[in-house]
């Protein structure tokens, strides 16, 4: 959210800054009750004062009308779905606190990829996104918003899809009127439009509390059965998030197999939350006495280490994915004929600089992806001619 710059709340014609007023202590407020949820939603990080056109666009089609009102601009990212709807329940909260009489504009454009004769090209996710998406919210279906597969969002190039979440959370527990009044992809990309108006409470539509508890019930069974790596290193990181503490891998009430603690192996921990990667961290080969305390000690780092993440939560526990990777002895390879998206995970080397995929990733279908990203994550360009090596893998869920 970014900060006002105390304009005159009504305007004659003369440009967005000496039409907009910006309703500061509002925007405070969400930031202050997203900070107590601990949710990213402060007015840190901003890299850019400016409007950007997700909200010039709505703005001039809402200033043909309506000038006596103030305005909080929200751009969020970098968060699970689920989080979103959290901001957007802490939205109405405040608004509630403050009386304010609040009108929602998610915008954002649909899918980008919905005709090859596009800027973007064609993907047969794009038009199944956006008749998705035109039916979810054209009938009022918000939590259905929540299930969409990160993958899928992904492959249909959509950019709109966390700012509708957004707006359903501050619609949590409120009965709408659903209208959908159009939708357009003349050129390509998606843009559709609907109406919600509040029409009273309805108990009904909780969806936050109903999604999370379906994914509790889905994953306290999958636990049930879940595999000893993974069980150690969900247990390594339930005690260290919570105390800040670890397993001791002698401690006989664990039952490890004699296999952890007599192997060395290199070893990838993978956390993930409503279908987004949360975490991952590992080794190439072994740096550990032992495969347990490999596991241990990448289970902590995928968890608070990831440079690309906040540290996980105590509330996330209880939702968390996990899956551990143990490593084969790499091996060079001479180019890219010799490696298979699903059963090789890649290394790529440039001098100094190293980077590793795993095989089998969802979203990744290509050697040539698999490829592109193992050279981003070593901050290798694109061009440059690689190193590589492939290695197998024995994945544990």
């Amino acid at each position: 959210m970014r900060k006002g710059d105390g304009a005159p709340p009504r305007c004659k014609r003369r440009g967005f800054r000496a039409c907009i007023h910006y309703d500061e202590p509002l925007a405070k407020r969400i930031a202050d009750l997203s900070e107590k949820a601990d949710l990213p939603a402060g007015f840190l990080g901003e890299r850019d004062p400016s409007l950007d056109h997700g909200t010039l666009i709505p703005l001039y089609f809402i200033l043909q009308k309506y000038t006596d009102f103030r305005l909080v601009r929200l751009g969020i990212s970098g968060i699970s779905l689920a989080d979103h709807y959290r901001i957007g329940m802490l939205i109405q909260q405040a608004a509630k606190e403050l009386n304010r009489r609040v009108v929602y504009v998610a915008s954002g454009d649909l899918s980008h990829k919905l005709k090859a004769s596009g800027p973007y090209g064609f993907a047969k996710e794009g038009p199944e996104y956006d008749k998705r998406i035109m039916q979810d919210c054209g009938s009022g279906s918000f939590g259905n918003l929540l299930t969409y597969d990160p993958v899928f969002l992904d492959k249909a190039a959509e950019c709109g899809h966390r700012s509708f979440v957004l707006m359903a959370g501050a619609l949590d527990g409120l009965s709408v009127e659903a209208a959908e009044l159009s939708h357009q992809d003349v050129t390509g990309v998606g843009y559709g439009v609907c109406t919600f108006r509040v029409t009273g409470e309805d108990p009904s539509r909780h969806f936050l509390a109903q999604y999370e508890k379906n994914e509790r019930d889905a994953l306290a069974a999958k636990r049930a059965g879940e595999d000893p790596l993974v069980a150690l290193a969900r247990k390594t990181i339930e005690q260290f998030v919570t105390d800040r503490t670890v397993p001791d891998e002698k401690d006989p009430t664990l039952s490890l197999p004699e296999e952890l603690l007599h192997t060395r192996a290199g070893a990838f921990v993978s956390l993930h939350e409503a279908g987004e990667l949360r975490g991952c961290i590992g080794t190439i080969l072994p740096v550990r006495k032992n495969l347990a305390q490999e596991i241990i000690e990448n289970a902590v780092s995928a968890a608070t280490r990831d440079p690309r993440f906040s540290p996980v939560r105590k509330a996330e526990l209880p939702y968390l994915e996990i899956s551990v990777d143990v490593l084969g002895e790499p091996e060079d390879i001479p180019d890219a004929g010799a490696l298979d998206v699903r059963r090789y995970g890649v290394i790529v080397a440039k001098g100094r600089k190293r980077g590793l995929l795993l095989p089998d990733l969802p979203g990744v279908d290509t050697v040539e992806e698999q490829i592109r990203i193992a050279k981003k994550k070593a901050g290798i360009p694109e061009d440059e001619a690689v190193q590589l090596q492939r290695f197998e893998v024995v994945r544990h869920t």
